[in-house]
């Protein structure tokens, strides 16, 4: 058992908790545990190619994030107890799937044992790893954890600490995500795309942004800070229009409907007069619940 769960300082949230013994701020203690290992066709294309993405859901997160679509996991704490051992095993069996990548989702707390589960393997494994996180990091994890890591994929949720505070209880979240993701764009360099095959990315950062309903303007300060603060031809921006009223969005009736076609189009509009063409953008349409896949311990 890793002794970087005795005082865990993973997240921002740098509550000190022994998880050897107890629960961090993420729910989690030091035993692995996921609900979902599988191929996912939903992600970036350049991320899920034709094969899908081979995607690991951990229980537990540092965020609560009230209309968080996977709130089974991040609020519930739903999933099965797993050891180093066979997430190790799941990392081979997904690449045997014809994955194109092992994408860990909201994997921040765990990041002691999946490195155990890495350097278990050694060579075996052989296609990228993909960091898929909420943004809610600490720049010293990512630092320490940077040579297991080949794509991040994190969110860039919130500009107001107010809409931070309110929504996922983060009153820093802006200061360090953007923080983050500076130093994720300095690890992993210029843009690497696969050689066999170039749609695919080998490394690099694809930054996400869902809209929020009435937040337009928090959606357009941040693509603002991106253009003026990051360097350009350096990361992917993924704008998506996916939000869909999830948890206890009922709790909040600005954001308990889904965004206007007026709201997303301003937000696009923006991204492109500031050059920040390249990348992605969801169609309005996709505001589907089927990005959401089911939590069935498939795989595990």
């Amino acid at each position: 058992m890793s002794s970087s769960y005795k005082s865990c300082t993973l997240c921002p949230r740098m509550c000190s908790i022994d998880r050897r013994t107890g629960r961090g701020y993420c729910q989690a203690d030091s035993t692995l545990k996921i609900a979902r290992a599988a191929l996912h066709p939903w992600e970036e294309p350049c991320i899920s190619g034709t094969n899908g993405s081979g995607t690991v859901f951990f229980s537990g997160c540092s965020l609560k994030c009230v209309f968080c679509q996977n709130h089974t996991l991040s609020h519930d704490n739903f999933g099965k107890e797993i050891t180093v051992e066979r997430l190790a095993e799941i990392f081979l069996e997904l690449q045997e799937k014809g994955a194109h990548n092992i994408n860990l989702v909201t994997a921040t707390h765990y990041l002691p044992s999946i490195k155990e589960a890495f350097d278990r393997l050694g060579s075996k494994l052989t296609i990228p790893v993909v960091y898929n996180c909420g943004g809610y990091e600490r720049v010293e994890t990512i630092q320490e954890y940077s040579d297991y890591i080949d794509i991040y994929l994190p969110d860039l949720k919130y500009y107001d600490s107010g809409l931070s505070a309110k929504y996922s209880k983060a009153n820093d979240y802006f200061v360090h995500a953007s923080k983050a993701i500076e130093e994720m764009i300095r690890i992993t360099g210029d843009l690497s795309w696969n050689k066999q095959n170039p749609d695919l990315l080998d490394r690099g950062v694809i930054i996400r942004h869902m809209v929020l309903p009435g937040a337009k303007d928090d959606s357009i300060r941040l693509l603002h800070w991106i253009r003026d603060s990051l360097p350009e031809g350096k990361y992917l921006v993924s704008l998506m229009s996916q939000y869909t009223p999830f948890h206890r969005s009922a709790e909040f009736p600005e954001i308990n409907r889904r965004i206007t076609s007026y709201e997303y189009h301003k937000v696009l509009d923006t991204a492109i007069n500031l050059g920040l063409v390249h990348g992605f953008m969801q169609k309005k349409s996709s505001a589907k619940e089927e990005y959401t896949p089911p939590f069935d311990l498939s795989g595990v």
